[in-house]
């Protein structure tokens, strides 16, 4: 039996996972550490508490070490964010969240320089005010002065795997995220950089998914865990989602990632660049063992967690089962709304903002805490309609399975609309698809999983997994709404 310690950080929480890979090649979880995770306001910036994230995740490693051990570790976060080291090796600045505002306006900026289609034919990427690409533009425009004083720049996981190592480069696969990589090539898009102002001597050199950083070498950690293998598994959590998507072989399916964003594609053997995939804005992010993720980034459960926000401050805390149940009680395609406007961002007040934008589309508001979630949900389905369609139309391919793993594959509700809504056979789970992909893309490394494949026959042969179908009757009511 091997153990590996996978370490998956997202934007709500964080946790440290045993993966114990048996014999029998049966892998099981265990959950030894879990840690709040999220944005801290500092004046009119918004940060992450890297700081924080560290102390948890050298506990992390200390509570493996002292529960039987492991062989090696890696860690996986979301995509863009990053941290500039300087010359002494310090931060400059605490690494800041991408909801932050210091984006505003620079998409235009950026294109006013290096047009859109230029950009996207290099780096493939959904145009997203998020992307790094967007945040150093911002960063050159008013903080020149934190650039200059930056040695190296590494992306969040990049970071986290340098404390523990020393050394200092980045995963392709989280790489790709920052809409300045050449998805290619591999390298980075210098070109289109130096004619934003933006230095490139600060990027790190890229790696390969699944590539070992170097032994664990942090003196604040016991003796028994220094030298064991540092792996980068794939350092974006959505492209260890994807690999631990349970699909057979084939071109029929498409993957769902669920959370606080619904990430929808397909998985391909070489980036879409056309004209026409710039006009859709669909993203090529990379992937692990060769592929390509070809998606698009949909807000997601966003909707509901802020909502739930929302509750809470007026004194009622709901769980998100109550949530889901009340929706179920609710009139379906009552009120459905656009979840990736951007009036829906980062507002003070989700439900507030829902019934603001049905009113200035002239659609009627939700009512109440159960038609609230039910247009979100709804809303979901319809986008996740529209955006199967899109992959179907630039990849000439015919979806009829759609898998949804991770945290959001448990709402049995939405899993359900996502069926009827897109005429999809739906697949769900496994709920733990990132800690499943994390560690076994690590056991590809260690050599005792052979490749892509044989990582999801063991994913299928270790999870269970819930179908759905679409229903006759909703299925024709999902159809005769317009796209969103």
């Amino acid at each position: 039996m091997t153990r590996i310690l996978a370490i998956d950080l997202g934007a709500e929480s964080g946790r440290g996972v045993i993966g114990t890979l048996s014999d029998d090649r049966k892998l099981s979880l265990n959950v030894i550490h879990r840690f709040p995770n999220g944005p801290v306001k500092i004046g009119e910036t918004l940060y992450w508490n890297t700081t924080g994230l560290v102390q948890e995740i050298r506990n992390a490693i200390r509570i493996a070490a002292e529960d039987g051990g492991f062989a090696s570790v890696g860690i996986d976060t979301w995509g863009v964010d990053f941290a500039l080291i300087g010359k002494g090796g310090t931060l400059v600045g605490s690494p800041v969240h991408y909801r932050d505002s210091r984006t505003d306006g620079q998409v235009a900026k950026v294109f006013a320089k290096v047009p859109q289609d230029e950009i996207y034919a290099v780096a493939g990427i959904q145009t997203m005010p998020i992307n790094t690409l967007f945040q150093l533009a911002s960063l050159a425009e008013n903080h020149a002065e934190q650039l200059a004083a930056t040695a190296k720049l590494l992306f969040i996981p990049d970071f986290l795997h340098g404390l523990l190592t020393g050394v200092e480069a980045s995963e392709f696969t989280i790489a790709s995220t920052s809409q300045m990589l050449d998805i290619t090539t591999g390298t980075w898009a210098v070109d289109v950089l130096e004619r934003l102002g933006i230095p490139t001597h600060i990027l790190p050199d890229v790696l390969p998914a699944g590539a070992t950083y170097g032994g664990i070498a942090d003196a604040t950690l016991p003796a028994a865990v220094q030298g064991i293998p540092v792996i980068a598994p794939g350092g974006h959590d959505t492209a260890c989602a994807v690999a631990a998507v349970p699909a057979t072989p084939g071109d029929d399916w498409a993957y769902l990632s669920s959370g606080t964003w619904s990430l929808l594609g397909v998985e391909l053997s070489e980036a879409v660049l056309t004209a026409e995939a710039c006009e859709l804005n669909i993203t090529n992010e990379g992937g692990v063992c060769g592929t390509v993720r070809l998606l698009k980034n949909i807000a997601g459960l966003w909707l509901v967690q802020e909502s739930r926000r929302a509750y809470a401050r007026l004194g009622r805390e709901r769980s998100y089962d109550e949530l889901t149940r009340l929706a179920g009680e609710a009139p379906a395609l009552a009120a459905v709304i656009d979840p990736d406007h951007a009036s829906l961002a980062a507002p003070d007040d989700m439900p507030r903002a829902i019934r603001e934008l049905c009113l200035a589309t002239g659609v009627e508001p939700p009512e109440g805490v159960a038609a609230t979630i039910r247009c979100c949900l709804d809303s979901l389905g319809l986008k996740y309609r529209k955006t199967l369609r899109m992959m179907e139309r630039v990849t000439g391919r015919s979806i009829r399975v759609l898998h949804i793993v991770g945290g959001g594959s448990q709402n049995r509700l939405l899993n359900q609309i996502a069926a009827d809504a897109t005429g999809c056979t739906v697949i769900a789970g496994p709920v733990e698809a990132t800690a499943i992909g994390n560690v076994l893309l690590q056991g590809i490394s260690l050599g005792i999983v052979k490749d892509l494949d044989d990582l999801r026959s063991i994913v299928r042969e270790s999870v269970t997994l819930e179908t759905y179908t679409p229903d006759p009757e909703m299925h024709a009511r999902f159809s005769a709404f317009p796209d969103l």
